[in-house]
């Protein structure tokens, strides 16, 4: 007589089960497009109830901002823990979180045509979401980049939408699996307007502050 399988614990499923989801729709919206992307698809994909589906979201534009969140989430804990380990000069950091960034991209296609493809012009809200990871993305640069440069107050807005739109057509170009590729590239896209104005290992705002509190400490 064979064991009993243990069952897997309640929470470990339904977790499994919205994962699955947020795949499924990422993985359709790539394929197809967020519109063309219907319920039925959806939950035929992710081998799940539709009533499941509702039990967890409210409906498809939920689930797609909830896989949206979910992406967004994961790709700036990568970012920034790859900027916070980098060693070096601040330009190893910005380097380091580009790779980082990069490296999500080429692993995640279908996410990454849904966050930087689909979601700026999918529904308002999708769009909010959209920007509000860019915004994210220029403060992090804001960051780990020189205070004092003399460059214009927009400069690290300006960089990361390069750098966004950059990406936006290799994803739709069907390449999103090369963006390691354009490291190089969009490195000294990124780093080249503090070349002069900028010294070599200059004090990144955010060690600026951290070194003006322990001071005063």
């Amino acid at each position: 007589m064979n064991p009993k399988r243990p069952e897997l614990p309640k929470e470990f499923v339904a977790s499994h089960k919205r994962r699955r989801m947020m795949d499924a729709i990422a993985e359709l919206s790539a394929e197809r497009g967020y519109e063309a992307t219907k319920i039925a698809d959806i939950v035929r994909r992710a081998a799940v109830a539709r009533k499941t589906l509702y039990d967890n979201f409210d409906g498809k534009e939920d689930l797609f901002l909830a896989a949206i969140g979910a992406a967004v989430a994961e790709v700036q804990e990568r970012v920034e823990e790859a900027c916070t380990t980098a060693e070096g000069v601040w330009q190893n950091r910005v380097e380091a979180g580009l790779s980082a960034f990069l490296g999500f991209l080429a692993e995640q296609p279908a996410l990454a045509r849904m966050c930087m493809v689909e979601a700026p012009s999918t529904t308002p809200a999708s769009a909010a979401r959209y920007d509000d990871a860019l915004r994210g993305f220029v403060e992090l640069l804001e960051r780990s980049t020189p205070a004092e440069t003399g460059l214009p107050d927009t400069i690290e807005e300006t960089l990361v939408g390069g750098v966004a739109w950059i990406l936006n057509q290799q994803i739709r170009r069907g390449e999103a699996a090369e963006a390691e590729e354009l490291l190089p590239e969009l490195s000294e896209f990124v780093l080249s307007p503090y070349h002069g104005v900028a010294e070599i290992g200059s004090i990144p705002q955010s060690e600026r502050d951290s070194t003006v509190a322990d001071s005063s400490g």
